[in-house]
């Protein structure tokens, strides 16, 4: 509480800046990096998924990146097979609908 008021007050004495900054500095390490986590996890599948180099996700750590990198991935040729080209062989023949009345 004495920190919040020192905080409210117009000028802040050197102790108590150093006491904020050693109290609030690896907090806000730790969440810097989880949100950087937040953000680079899913654009580096994006990335393999799309057949790019996972390490374009890297843009993401310098200014205006990330939108550098949506341009690239929304209005780029992905390098992947459609799912029709990795079936083999046709699918097995349906039966004809309705079925044929039994013979006597």
């Amino acid at each position: 509480m004495n920190l919040l008021a020192a905080f409210l007050q117009s000028g802040m004495d050197s102790p108590v800046t150093h006491e904020a900054l050693m109290m609030f500095g690896p907090l806000v390490m730790i969440a810097v990096v989880i949100g950087l986590a937040i953000v680079l996890i899913p654009f580096w599948f994006i990335c393999k998924k799309a057949g790019f180099t996972p390490w374009l996700t890297l843009l993401n750590l310098i200014p205006m990146g990330g939108l550098v990198l949506i341009y690239v991935l929304a209005f780029a040729q992905w390098k992947v097979v459609p799912v029709q080209e990795l079936i083999p062989f046709p699918p097995p023949m349906q039966p004809p609908y309705p079925p044929a009345p039994p013979t006597a």
